[in-house]
């Protein structure tokens, strides 16, 4: 896996970045996040993988030819990108953050951890916050998702010891041993972060 960063500043009120490893249940953390605090919108992320069926351009993915794709890192657009053994390339286009900042409201970005700590290193407020689980939790969680073989779920595992290892490098930790308990702490910190930022939260 090889990633890049891009180079020009982004102003914008706040953004928060939620990483942790696979099966940690960041994405159904988030689902909770966006209920409680519907101003929250997930900024849609840009790949070179084909589109599928029932997929739309902007909804699930920004879909970006290979060309279009290395134009716009070498241009700066992408905030942080990531391209995986696949050879398909992931990342999140500045022009996201800024459209959703342009509307009112306040960016959520689900990453990978190498990219949480670049927009925490490049963007200046960005709160980064860290899903944990007890190994033995992820290890159940992958393989009732049942995506995955047993071969990439056992490397997953073993990804996920050294990710976990790497918590202390971000400002929060949320440890997800009970879904009602983790979406409550979540809540509370983007809550906490928003009024220290001096944005109004409405319920």
């Amino acid at each position: 896996m090889t990633s890049g960063r891009a180079g020009r500043p982004l102003a914008v009120r706040s953004v928060f970045v939620v990483t942790g490893p696979s099966g940690a249940g960041k994405g159904t953390l988030i689902r909770a996040l966006l209920v409680r605090l519907p101003e929250l919108e997930v900024a849609v992320s840009a790949t070179t993988r084909s589109q599928r069926p029932g997929e739309e351009h902007g909804r699930e993915y920004w879909f970006l030819g290979e060309d279009e794709f290395g134009a716009r890192v070498a241009a700066g657009e992408f905030l942080e990108w990531v391209e995986y053994v696949s050879h398909k390339r992931y990342g999140t286009l500045r022009s996201e953050i800024e459209r959703i900042a342009e509307q009112g409201r306040i960016c959520v970005l689900e990453l990978e951890l190498d990219g949480a700590r670049r927009v925490q290193e490049e963007v200046e407020g960005a709160c980064t916050i860290f899903i944990a689980a007890d190994v033995d939790e992820l290890e159940r969680r992958l393989r009732e998702r049942a995506t995955e073989s047993t071969g990439e779920i056992e490397d997953r595992i073993m990804i996920a010891h050294h990710q976990l290892e790497r918590a202390h490098e971000f400002r929060y930790m949320v440890r997800n041993d009970d879904l009602h308990r983790a979406s409550e702490v979540l809540v509370a910190i983007v809550e906490r972060e928003l009024q220290l930022a001096g944005t109004i939260v409405g319920r």
